[in-house]
């Protein structure tokens, strides 16, 4: 039902986020707990949008087979599982700082509420961009106790990163989005002005991206990784088209978690390397 590709993408910039605010690796405690924090938002996320979208999951030829359509796991079990997860990510919270106890609810609220955009908004893609983006910001805060303004362009990126593949991958459910009445970018403009959305978040990620570097006076080691960043999106934007879909899961899971690891090795092997 959680796949650890699911996870990969947002906990490399949640480290960077960390590693940014402390100058170099927070202590162990910290990150243990960030890393904690992470895993169980993200897990029940996940089991939340699975458990909300069972019905949706099931009419859909292409996630007919999830864990709750197929019979592999029951609808309690799951809601179970997703409570579990809240409290573990609760109590972790707690255990860092009062700022990120008393947001706890405010992350919770982006990360299962965006299980219910599709069927409201055809920007639900933005939502989940949010739900990731959040991540670094998360985890400045979970060393610092306080915020800085300046890691809120890593969130930005972040967002338009996210967002940008969610509109190439919400490409797969295109006819069948339009017969059910789900909203996406797809359904709403056309597979040709979805991918030239998603060539625009992505341009504006890589953007926010040089501003970080800026920013942060970050040195070689972070503009070599945001030059390969960049050929990483241009490449995963070359295999796959609006009359080619069959390598999107190639782009949609392989690249995209490659693009994440490569990003904090560059951006905080840079803050590391100069320690």
């Amino acid at each position: 039902m959680i796949k650890w590709e699911h996870s990969i993408f947002a906990l490399p910039f949640a480290l960077t986020g960390a590693v940014l605010a402390a100058g170099g690796w927070p202590a162990w405690r910290v990150l243990v707990l960030i890393v904690a924090c992470m895993v169980t938002a993200r897990s029940a996320a996940m089991a939340f949008n699975r458990l909300v979208d069972a019905q949706l999951d099931a009419a859909n030829p292409r996630t007919k087979m999830r864990a709750i359509p197929a019979g592999a796991l029951g609808k309690g079990f799951v809601g179970g599982f997703v409570l579990a997860m809240v409290v573990a990510f609760v109590v972790c919270c707690a255990l860092l700082n009062r700022m990120t106890l008393e947001l706890a609810p405010i992350v919770l609220l982006v990360v299962l509420g965006y299980s219910f955009m599709k069927r409201v908004t055809r920007w639900s893609h933005v939502v989940l961009g949010l739900a990731l983006g959040i991540a670094p910001t998360a985890a400045w805060i979970a060393v610092r106790g306080g915020l800085d303004a300046r890691i809120l362009v890593l969130t930005g990126a972040v967002l338009l990163w996210v967002a940008g593949f969610d509109v190439l991958y919400a490409c797969q459910d295109f006819a069948h989005d339009r017969s059910v009445g789900l909203f996406s970018v797809p359904a709403a403009f056309g597979m040709e002005t979805a991918f030239t959305v998603a060539r625009a978040m992505h341009v504006g990620a890589i953007v926010l991206m040089v501003w970080l570097v800026k920013l942060f006076a970050l040195g070689p080691t972070a503009w070599v990784g945001l030059v390969i960043v960049t050929g990483l999106l241009m490449y995963e934007h070359a295999i796959v088209s609006p009359k080619d879909l069959r390598r999107m899961n190639a782009a949609f899971f392989t690249l995209n978690g490659v693009i994440a690891v490569v990003f904090f090795l560059a951006f905080a092997g840079d803050v590391l390397l100069r320690r």
